[in-house]
């Protein structure tokens, strides 16, 4: 393949994931399926990328560390502290779980599709993985309730290793001869695999938090020096012991998540980014390596697979894990229809079929596709029915619709009043206690302190909140408060009042330090502070096909200042100066309406 060649199906593969992933946000589903379509569609269908081509012998060594880095992100999210709460059901799912899903995965390759055993066994191993490359944007798509979050992100992190190193262990046990040099052979790798993925990957991290603390990493080398020492750490179990190096990006992952010396925060953010585009690159080379010939050889039996998997393993396995666990039996039917197994899984199966290539079973070749029908079948099934069924039986937020206001000032008062009494969660922010003071008495939920403290993500509860109104009267305390939580709400929802509307104030910080312009494009601190101090009231006026936007910005005029639009499903759509509001009959305007006369 000519170098024009390899560099235009390596950017193909990078910009159509990432048009999948955007075309998913648009339409509000999850991307893994798009992802998948995308694949099949520039793959097969139409030859336009040719992975097995295009990276050759690279590809698996490739996928492998995208794989490492991905679970090293997804295990920066896992929390000790979920463990007293629902550990119970997560060492079932880990331990009984796993046995009842590979039993049950085997019998139905064996006895239905009547594969060898060998291969069944392999096969029945590899599907026991859940896959954290899908579980995580699941969760974030569906804001999933946050035990069923906690069980599900433990589950997937922990079974990818544990999956991939069951296979490859019965596969070399299988290869050792009889069961007693089987069972010898698997019981030694599982202790090396435990014992130096676990120390190599605590090494790692007490690495790591050493050159933060230290100060011998520059701030712009965080990011990237994280990514390295995990790949190191990966690469380092990988020769002490062969695929142990999951295990081991986990351990460090965990172990960085939990210790109090350093802030790793930016790391975390700095790997989301990454770990998009490496799913979104996975995703499409997966699906684009499937052939058209495998598919149609094994089509029925992938279907019977993932039914056996949807309809029966999974739901079996979750109603004997969570007996006696304090889960609700919606908890508990949410969690037995999310299992959806991803790209470890895919890897894993091309590994042994390549080993199994090399011995005496015909049907290894049958191992690789029909595992990515199962992939990609469970991530369909999974990816569009995970969040209708979380809304119907109500484990998962609704689109938060909250507003955090920073500054607890008689204008910001007026506003969190104003949404409040219109069903809206508010939470006044404030380190003076006299405001604080002034918003409790007018009833409205308050926190005395900063945004900026430490301690101020731990104390407070976000659920629920959806955007920022940063409204102080200083401009930097403003965009700090946009630089914390940023973040958490995304950029398009962190909104800063302008305090004066001097052009060196506009100068004075960067646009990506900054929030959203609020209220109009000649709205300031200043002024509204001027406007309600002079009696302006805010006002619920609702849009008719009589009385439109454009006839109520006729009848107020300059009296008016829309600040936040409420549609008839309750949605709040706040009014920026850097987009044109656009509300329709039957919403409604929330503005501030001051003491002059609206026109006749």
């Amino acid at each position: 393949m000519s170098t024009e060649a390899i560099v235009v199906q390596l950017t193909a593969v990078i910009v159509i994931g990432i048009g999948a992933e955007w075309v998913a946000w648009r339409l509000g589903l999850p991307s893994i399926p798009l992802l998948l379509l995308a694949g099949v569609v520039v793959g097969p269908v139409l030859g336009l990328v040719q992975p097995d081509r295009l990276l050759g012998d690279l590809l698996l060594p490739a996928v492998s560390l995208a794989v490492a880095i991905v679970l090293f992100e997804g295990s920066l999210k896992l929390r000790i502290a979920d463990l007293f709460e629902v550990g119970g059901v997560i060492r079932n799912l880990l331990t009984v779980g796993v046995l009842i899903s590979w039993a049950l995965a085997t019998a139905t390759m064996y006895k239905l599709l009547g594969l060898s055993l060998v291969v069944s066994v392999l096969g029945g191993a590899v599907l026991v993985t859940t896959g954290p490359t899908v579980i995580i944007p699941l969760l974030l798509h569906l804001r999933a309730e946050r035990r069923i979050g906690a069980i599900l992100r433990w589950e997937g992190m922990v079974l990818d290793p544990v999956g991939a190193l069951l296979a490859l262990l019965a596969f070399e046990g299988i290869l050792a001869g009889g069961m007693p040099e089987a069972t010898a052979f698997v019981a030694a790798a599982v202790v090396k695999t435990v014992v130096f993925g676990g120390a190599i990957g605590m090494l790692g991290a007490g690495l790591l938090v050493m050159l933060l603390k230290r100060y011998w990493l520059p701030d712009f080398l965080h990011g990237a020096g994280a990514v390295v020492v995990a790949l190191g750490v990966f690469a380092a179990c990988h020769l002490l012991q062969r695929d142990s190096g999951l295990v081991a990006v986990v351990v460090m992952g965990v172990a960085l998540a939990n210790q109090k010396a350093v802030s790793i925060r930016h790391i975390a953010e700095f790997k989301e980014h990454i770990r998009v585009l490496l799913i979104s690159a996975l995703f499409v080379l997966l699906a684009a390596r499937i052939r058209t010939v495998d598919l149609a050889a094994v089509a029925v039996d992938g279907l019977v697979v993932i039914a056996m998997l949807v309809l029966v393993v999974r739901p079996l396995a979750v109603l004997l894990c969570t007996l006696r666990s304090g889960l609700s039996w919606r908890q508990r039917v949410f969690l037995s229809a999310i299992a959806p197994r991803g790209i470890v899984a895919a890897t894993i199966a091309s590994v042994l079929a390549l080993r199994l290539g090399e011995t005496s079973y015909p049907d290894a070749d049958l191992l690789i596709p029909l595992v990515l029908i199962v992939v990609g079948g469970t991530v369909v099934v999974y990816g569009l029915s995970a969040a209708p069924l979380a809304r119907w039986l109500g484990v998962a937020e609704p689109a938060p619709q909250g507003v955090l206001i920073a500054g607890g000032h008689l204008p910001a008062r007026e506003i969190a009043s104003a949404l409040h009494q219109e069903g809206y969660r508010v939470l006044v922010v404030d380190s003076d206690w006299a405001h604080v003071s002034a918003a409790r008495m007018a009833g409205l939920p308050t926190y005395y302190g900063r945004v900026l403290s430490p301690q101020f993500l731990d104390e407070v509860d976000l659920v629920g909140m959806g955007r920022l109104l940063a409204l102080d009267p200083d401009d930097e305390s403003n965009c700090l408060a946009v630089l914390q939580l940023l973040p958490i709400f995304g950029r398009s929802e962190v909104y800063q009042l302008p305090t004066s509307g001097s052009k060196g104030e506009a100068e004075a910080m960067p646009a990506h330090m900054r929030g959203r312009p609020l209220f109009g494009p000649r709205v300031t601190y200043d002024k509204l502070a001027q406007h309600v101090a002079q009696g302006a009231a805010i006002k619920m006026t609702p849009l008719t096909d009589e009385f439109d936007y454009k006839a109520f910005l006729e009848y107020y005029g300059d009296a008016a200042t829309p600040l936040f639009v409420i549609s008839p499903g309750g949605l709040l759509s706040v009014v920026t100066a850097d987009a044109k509001a656009t509300p329709r009959a039957g919403d409604r305007i929330v503005s501030l309406i001051t003491g002059s006369q609206p026109r006749a």
